[in-house]
């Protein structure tokens, strides 16, 4: 089916990509003070692009954190309302020496484009962006359904202002459903849309000993080590098979559907191959009886991330600490309420807590599961989109991520997401060398126009 918004596209391919490379040489990390002006300079590129393309009411809105930029197209009466969403915010570059280039210099490589944000969400977001500037141009300065933009600079730090603008906001943002591109295809060439992510509750176990860190020897044997400790309560938070040991953890824990169950076995997989292309470990881990695609989508977690304290330094110290901490998350799966999660975890960790010490936890983020429902127009016209633009059938998959502003949009605006994403499975989000598949970045910005010509009558299915 020809659609005039996917011709302009591919005419302008190569602009695109080097507008692309232009946002991602701002090192937008929002986790570092160092860098705040950096996110503020990159919130300001997102906005005067989406002026540029014909987007109105576009406004970078100060919050208490990074700003968010909203904007809309209004003007296509009777039609539904997109609600677009994405974040123009990375993760730090670390480890730097581990980068072949670097991380905020983007480089073509073997079709790809590598740099820190280039699939998340960068690439992503300006697939959004494209596609509106190329229906506009393809459709003589109009759009075929309505289109509001909801773009953040805080999804990498937990995503507090967009959480509290959404709550504050919900009659402006008001929409039918809104379009999210922070995820990934399943397979190369196997378009995909997830329809569901895990919930997450990010806390920080902060465990004070001794008043002054003291010295090892002098005082080894009576006073009490914080890191010790930790080591001691994070042993007994799951067991030896993988099973998290908190009291009532798994009691609301809603199993997948046999339907989602039969065509997740469906799905082009190797746990072989996972095991030693993404993973790269001598074995897999997790609890016995579930596949990985269980494990990872639909079965809740816990995990350390990292425990500051003590004397990290080259060299040796004889310390011992005064104060250590853990950073400790659990990924919770549909029906578990993390409210409910936090309550059994705080209490386990005072139980589990030795002598001598003292324990508070902090809670960095915290938000629920969600499954998206299929059976809409939204969905079926992204599902036909995709078929158009891949030449394949869509396959429906869960992540096992999250992404709270999505369960907010269920929750507050009372919208259904479709979860379009183009990322890899091998794209190194979060780690060194990220990148993001040039034919994909194209294929997404495709996607959309078609997606979005197809709500508004412009380009039925034959």
């Amino acid at each position: 089916m020809a659609s005039p918004a996917v011709d302009y596209a591919r005419q302008n391919q190569q602009r695109f990509l080097s507008e692309l490379k232009a946002l991602l040489r701002i090192p937008s990390v929002s986790t570092l003070e160092e860098h705040k002006s950096d996110v503020q300079k990159a919130a300001d590129f997102v906005a005067s692009e989406l002026r540029r393309v014909g987007m109105q009411h576009v406004e970078v809105i100060p919050t208490r954190g990074h700003p968010l930029v909203y904007a809309d197209w209004l003007n296509a009466s009777g039609k539904p309302t997109a609600l677009c969403y994405a974040h123009y915010d990375v993760q730090p570059p670390d480890p730097l020496d581990e980068w072949v280039t670097p991380p905020f210099e983007p480089t073509e490589r073997n079709n790809n484009i590598y740099a820190r944000g280039a699939v998340d969400d960068k690439g992503q977001l300006w697939m959004e962006i494209k596609a509106i500037e190329a229906l506009m141009r393809g459709h003589a300065g109009k759009l075929p359904i309505n289109v509001k933009f909801i773009i953040e600079g805080e999804e990498e730090v937990g995503g507090e202002s967009i959480a509290d603008y959404v709550r504050k906001e919900n009659q402006k943002l008001k929409a039918d459903f809104a379009l999210v591109c922070d995820t990934e295809l399943f397979a190369p060439d196997l378009p995909t849309l997830c329809v569901g992510l895990r919930g997450l509750v990010y806390t920080e176990i902060e465990a004070q000993g001794p008043k002054t860190d003291l010295h090892s020897g002098m005082y080894g044997g009576a006073a009490p080590n914080p890191l010790f400790a930790l080591i001691e309560i994070i042993s007994k938070l799951k067991d030896e098979k993988g099973r998290i040991l908190i009291p009532g953890f798994y009691k609301n824990v809603q199993a997948p559907t046999q339907d989602e169950l039969r065509a997740w076995k469906k799905l082009p997989f190797s746990e072989e191959k996972y095991r030693k292309t993404e993973v790269g470990s001598k074995q897999l881990t997790g609890e016995a009886g579930y596949t990985v695609l269980y494990r990872t989508w639909a079965r809740p977690t816990l995990e350390v991330h990292g425990m500051p304290g003590g004397f990290t330094a080259p060299g040796a110290k004889t310390v011992i600490p005064a104060r250590a901490s853990a950073k400790v998350s659990m990924r919770l799966v549909p029906n578990q309420d993390p409210g409910d999660i936090l309550k059994r975890y705080t209490a386990f960790v005072k139980k589990l807590t030795p002598k001598g010490i003292e324990t508070k936890i902090k809670v960095w983020s915290k938000g629920p599961a969600c499954v998206v429902g299929t059976d809409n127009q939204y969905v079926r016209a992204a599902t036909q989109a995709m078929h158009d633009v891949f030449k394949k059938d869509t396959v429906f998959i869960r992540s096992g991520g999250s992404i709270p502003i999505v369960t907010d949009f269920q929750d507050v605006l009372r919208i259904p997401s479709v979860m379009m994403g183009f990322g890899l499975p091998d794209d190194n989000l979060h780690a060194p060398n990220e990148k993001f598949h040039i034919p994909n970045f194209y294929r997404g910005i495709e996607s959309i126009c078609l997606f979005f010509e197809k709500l508004g009558g412009k380009n039925r299915p034959e």
